[in-house]
């Protein structure tokens, strides 16, 4: 047959089209148009990335740092530690200036030969010695107001002040009970023989009983300061920022690590034994020179 045929080109094999390639495959182009980035773009875009591996970098480095040891720790806070113990200390002073100023006035009621005046006295004292000092404690915190007005002004009261009130009305309670132990305890003949030497009633308690009863007063009234000053961390329960809130936010910022648990609140037993066992000695001693039994 000769090639030009009809027959021929219907027998010669069709050669198949040629795909389009795969968009997958067809090699990235980044065409720049006028929201493409530029040269400076580009500098922000490196300086961004670096700042965000370095910042990554040290959020990891903090991640793996070594934790100090449980001695170093109390020692990086022991100044902190050290003055909430303080504010410890100055809020058992000012109510145990607060309740002696009060019980004295109190126990002098319950001697009274007013019989109104001695059954009040009597009732008070007992109402607040035989309340837990916690719940007295949450009553002051939760019934006295954040603040008072008084001839225009407004008075704020912050929690450490309520909180000091709240432990000056047992040590109210309590030293009215010394003051009348140690009054009773003063000899009858002292009370004769300031009548025979025409001394008034009054006279005679406030110039030749009562200043027989201050040695008679100083142990248990230094007993009752010590339980005072213990008792100030309750006032870690209702908010104050005393030692042992102040040890409670060390061990959560150090990560609330189990093992500073101990040293953090073995740290605050230290210092308030530090600090009432000398109390307790000079109490005992007291007691021997001034022949208190």
């Amino acid at each position: 047959m000769r090639p030009g045929s009809p027959v021929s080109a219907a027998a010669a094999p069709v050669e198949p089209a040629p795909r389009a390639p795969f968009a997958v495959l067809l090699p990235f182009e980044l065409k720049r148009t006028r929201y493409a980035a530029g040269p400076r773009s580009i500098r922000l875009l490196k300086w961004g990335g670096a700042a965000a591996v370095l910042v990554a970098g040290s959020a990891w480095a903090q991640a793996r740092a070594v934790p100090l040891p449980p001695l170093e720790v109390v020692v990086k806070w022991a100044p902190l530690l050290l003055q909430g113990f303080a504010f410890n200390i100055l809020i058992s002073l000012i109510a145990m200036s607060l309740g002696t100023a009060a019980g004295l006035g109190l126990g002098v009621g319950l001697l009274s030969a007013n019989r109104a005046l001695k059954r009040g006295s009597w009732a008070t004292t007992q109402f607040f010695r035989n309340v837990p000092w916690l719940v007295l404690l949450f009553c002051v915190m939760f019934l006295v107001p954040y603040q008072v007005t008084a001839f225009g002004l407004r008075i704020p009261l912050p929690d450490w002040i309520k909180a000091t009130v709240g432990f000056a009305l047992p040590v109210m309670a309590n030293v009215a009970e010394i003051v009348r132990g140690a009054v009773l305890s003063v000899p009858l003949t002292q009370w004769e023989a300031a009548e025979s030497l025409a001394f008034s009633p009054r006279r005679t308690f406030w110039r030749i009983i009562l200043p027989q009863c201050l040695k008679r007063m100083t142990p248990p009234w230094m007993n009752l300061y010590s339980l005072v000053a213990m008792a100030t961390v309750e006032a870690s329960i209702v908010g104050v920022s005393e030692m042992l809130t102040l040890t409670a936010d060390v061990h959560s910022s150090e990560g609330s690590r189990p093992e500073l648990f101990a040293p953090l609140y073995g740290f605050a037993l230290i210092c308030f034994f530090l600090y009432c066992y000398p109390i307790d000695r000079l109490t005992a001693r007291l007691e021997r020179r001034f022949h208190v039994h």
